[in-house]
């Protein structure tokens, strides 16, 4: 075969001699190579297409076609080729697949979906999506992945599953982090955000119009089952598994807790927000600055389905139920609405309350993980507690009572023994001693009663006898010790130790 540039030679040859033969004498060939490529390029190269042949799978061709168009462009070759054979088909399997591509082929040709450039507006379009994240404390979790349309800003953050509490915190983090709220954000059509299709309309959560509305945002859903309506997330969920999700791709190391995942989805973030994209050439983030002009405000509250699952707090118990577990909250919100949520997995899970008042949301509480039966209560969320059984202190209830109460400690002890020993007729004593207290000094009376009480005696004369026995004592009938007399025991009768015993006259013994 000749070259480019021997034919170019042979074909000038010609044009000058106006001969084949003469020419073929110039260009060293044949006068036939020199009629063959001037008739060709008479022809316009039509003379080198080969002669179509026919072959074994012609007349089953239309059979092909049907099953192409049956299964939508679908059909294995292999299994188009043992239909085949079954029809008396007696070709190669190499024949009927390049068949069953040649008719593929001509079917998507007419089928083939053009895509325009989408020209992004400024402060326009946020989308989101969602990808399967890495494996932390045996609990699998979730990547949440927004994408700025014109900016390229990305923001990716871990969750623990994608409950509509957990998905609007996430829009909530991610509306802060922009510096503001786009005109629509386009997602998945998930239960979070479309509960059924009707006629190809898409019905909205009720949840999700509220939360719309509070952010001033408006919410479309891509079409079903085509992820090419929202290709900017899709390729960002792509770009975040293939960093974020330990693989012998990346060399990540497992995570040890789900808080070094968030870590490291900061990290990610600020990598592809800082560097030029392949597209603008320049990087989101300062392109995000330029965008912030035409986001609208992001509210100072965000919207309480962020903030989990609501609860009603008792009126009498300041605890709250989820997920099976009870959890304990500031006594001050007995009958208040709460929300609840968790946040991180593993043994970074904690349960997350917060409360809405007058001054905006606010953390309440935050506990581990509780278990059926075994409750997380903080001490600082109830009172001071009342005196139990074991610490019963007297209280009166009537004005004698207050009046015996307050001669001092020594009543208070008196009734709290005299009760505990079951004594009868309490009442009856108690006014013989406000009775004494008129007769006697009262601070003498209340120390009376404190002795009774000591020594269990609780009879009717007991409190006038130690009274009667107190008043007889020189002094204040207390024993104290001073330079003249000590209060230990003395040894004179230690010295009749060993002596015999006589009995006197009248019959006594005398040792």
């Amino acid at each position: 075969m000749k070259s480019a540039e021997e034919i170019m030679e042979i074909l000038d040859a010609y044009d000058l001699t106006g001969s084949f033969r003469d020419a073929g004498e110039l260009a060293g060939c044949s006068h036939h190579t020199v009629k063959h490529y001037v008739d060709r390029r008479a022809a316009g190269g039509e003379l080198d297409q080969t002669a179509a042949r026919l072959q074994l799978i012609d007349e089953y061709l239309p059979k092909v076609e049907e099953w192409v168009e049956r299964s939508f462009g679908k059909v294995r070759a292999d299994v188009a080729h043992e239909k085949l054979v079954a029809l008396g088909y007696k070709g190669s399997e190499r024949t009927t697949r390049r068949a069953v591509a040649k008719v593929k082929a001509s079917y998507r040709s007419g089928r083939v979906r053009v895509h325009r450039p989408w020209v992004t507006e400024p402060g326009m379009w946020l989308q989101y999506d969602y990808g399967d994240g890495p494996v932390v404390d045996g609990v699998k979790t979730v990547l949440f992945v927004a994408w700025l349309a014109w900016s390229r800003f990305r923001v990716v953050l871990p969750l623990r599953d994608k409950t509509m509490p957990s998905v609007f915190a996430a829009l909530d983090v991610t509306f802060r982090r922009l510096g503001g709220v786009p005109t629509y954000v386009l997602t998945d059509n998930e239960k979070t955000v479309t509960v059924e299709h009707i006629a190809g309309i898409p019905v909205r959560n009720q949840q999700l119009v509220t939360f719309a509305e509070h952010y001033s945002v408006v919410v479309h859903t891509c079409v079903p089952a085509d992820p090419a309506s929202k290709g900017g997330t899709e390729a960002s969920v792509k770009i975040s598994k293939a960093d974020l999700v330990p693989k012998d791709t990346n060399l990540r190391e497992e995570y040890a807790s789900f808080a070094e995942l968030e870590a490291a989805c900061e990290a990610f973030c600020e990598k592809v927000n800082t560097r030029a994209h392949r597209t603008t050439k320049r990087p989101p983030i300062e392109m995000l600055a330029e965008e912030r002009a035409r986001l609208h405000p992001v509210p100072a509250r965000a919207h309480t389905v962020a903030f989990g699952t609501t609860r009603m707090v008792p009126a009498n118990t300041p605890m709250v139920m989820f997920e099976s577990g009870q959890y304990s909250v500031p006594h001050t919100l007995l009958g208040a609405t709460v929300w609840v949520r968790t946040h991180g997995v593993g043994e970074d899970e904690w349960v997350v309350i917060v409360h809405v008042g007058d001054d905006g949301p606010i953390e309440v509480a935050r506990h581990r993980r509780a278990t059926p039966g075994t409750p997380k209560i903080d001490d600082g969320h109830f009172p001071p507690q009342p005196s139990g059984p074991l610490d019963r202190q007297p209280r009166a209830k009537n004005a004698a009572e207050s009046e015996f109460l307050d001669l001092g400690e020594g009543a208070r002890l008196w009734l709290v023994e005299a009760a505990a020993a079951g004594t009868p007729r309490m009442r009856v004593k108690m006014t013989e001693a406000l009775a004494l207290a008129k007769l006697f000094d009262p601070v003498e009376v209340d120390w009376a009663l404190g002795h009774a009480a000591v020594h269990g005696r609780f009879a009717e004369a007991d409190l006038s006898s130690i009274l009667d026995h107190h008043a007889r004592q020189p002094g204040t009938g207390e024993h104290r010790a001073s330079e003249d007399s000590s209060l230990t025991q003395g040894t004179a009768a230690w010295a009749r130790l060993g002596q015999r015993s006589t009995a006197d006259g009248d019959g006594e013994v005398t040792r």
